[in-house]
């Protein structure tokens, strides 16, 4: 069965409302304030590619595209980085929503075995283009802590342990004893020895401005509100009625691409965070990790390097960006409610609280490549917690999506499956 967007021109009333991803107050930009600009489009262009969306993963892809000598231009509708990039907390996991040993039930073990595996690369595929681009972005590997607080979850837990170490990865066990060092009220937790954190909103911009410097075009408050195929060109145009002609169209905008797609390949959710004020007695331990739980929705931690603790989780199914947005006061007292149960001896004051959109896929995997295989329209839709990870490993494939050459990632992740 083949699968396409929507390609004839809407309605402007029905397709320039831009989708809120997030509530206005997120850490990082607030941290960084606006030190980059970019011009709104202002003239017919012609381009090899058009890569729409200027977060995170357009940012990775255009590096790699770049990297491939490609004549780009990049589009966002709002400025750069400030959608669903500037609510992430940025861990970065080979870890994958779903279970390992659930993901092998769900797509065979050399499609589970494999994403995992990809995952782990990407991290350190990242930590060289940090290197490259010299960007100042905060990227300092940790060490993974899954853990558990019920005991009816610690079957799961050892089933999961199980399936890695089969599978070769480096994963301890930890008691609950272990687990004090932390701070951590638990009963019993997988360490994995590879993961990191960055600023994604940092990142994202050093990013740009290498691309950039190398010949990239990019406008922000530019929105697209349609694509057509014409005679093997895909034909973009702006509210503003300008027109963008190129060989090839790839979508980086995340959720906002439930749009477009006619295909449904994810659920969204509402998701809430709070940052602490600096912790003057953080435990050294826990400067070094990254902690996440097995409770369904899940709650994650990470800090800062002025000793900040990042806190998310109370996942909510997405209505609307108003309804999300009043549960907040709500949800800043629950989170900091479960944050006292799972570190009873940490004074967590906020300091900062945001609700952001993100979505769930069926078996918490991305979807790369080309909807309708007979038109140049490619999505990079890295849905659920390891949106980065999974825009690292779509570079590594997108030039295959491009040329219509076999990937086992563009099948693993293929629209349709």
């Amino acid at each position: 069965m083949s699968y396409h967007i929507e390609q004839k021109y809407k309605n402007c009333s029905q397709t320039t409302k831009k989708m809120k991803l997030r509530s206005t107050e997120s850490f990082w930009p607030l941290k960084h304030a606006m030190d980059t600009s970019y011009p709104s489009i202002n003239s017919d262009i012609d381009t090899e590619i058009l890569i729409i969306g200027g977060g995170i993963t357009g940012a990775l892809i255009a590096y790699q595209l770049i990297n491939e000598g490609k004549k780009v231009v990049l589009t966002d509708r709002r400025d750069i980085g400030n959608g669903s990039t500037a609510a992430s907390t940025a861990l970065l996991q080979y870890e994958i929503d779903v279970s390992l040993h659930e993901l092998i039930k769900l797509r065979g073990p050399e499609c589970a075995v494999n994403s995992y595996r990809n995952g782990k690369k990407a991290i350190f595929d990242l930590r060289k283009i940090v290197d490259d681009i010299k960007s100042d972005c905060g990227f300092e590997f940790k060490k993974s802590i899954y853990f558990c607080s019920l005991k009816k979850d610690i079957t799961f837990l050892k089933n999961e342990y199980h399936a890695r170490k089969v599978n070769g990865f480096d994963v301890n066990w930890l008691e609950r004893w272990d687990l004090e060092k932390f701070g951590l009220n638990a009963i019993a937790a997988i360490e994995s020895k590879t993961a990191a954190v960055v600023d994604p909103y940092r990142l994202a911009h050093d990013l740009y401005v290498h691309c950039e410097k190398k010949g990239m075009q990019i406008f922000d408050r530019t929105n697209i509100i349609s694509t057509e195929n014409q005679k093997g060109k895909m034909i973009a145009c702006t509210e503003n009625k300008f027109k963008i002609t190129a060989d090839h169209i790839i979508h980086c905008s995340g959720y906002e691409s439930t749009e477009t797609l006619k295909e449904k390949v994810v659920n969204l959710k509402s998701t809430y965070v709070i940052a602490s004020e600096s912790i003057p007695n953080l435990p050294e331990a826990f400067k070094k990790v990254i902690l996440w739980d097995t409770s369904k929705p899940y709650l994650y931690f990470r800090t800062t390097p002025d000793n900040r603790i990042i806190m998310g989780g109370g996942d909510e199914d997405f209505k609307d960006p108003v309804k999300r947005d009043k549960m907040l006061p709500r949800k800043e007292q629950s989170l900091l409610h479960k944050f006292g149960k799972k570190f009873p001896k940490l004074d967590f004051k906020i300091d900062y609280s945001w609700a952001g959109t993100f979505g769930e896929t069926k078996d918490g995997l991305p979807y790369f490549g080309k909807p309708n295989p007979d038109i140049n329209e490619h999505y990079i839709l890295g849905f659920g917690g390891n949106g980065i990870t999974f825009s690292v490993m779509a570079m590594n494939s997108i030039m295959d999506s491009i040329n219509d050459k076999e990937n086992p990632d563009l099948d693993y992740y293929r629209f349709g499956r």
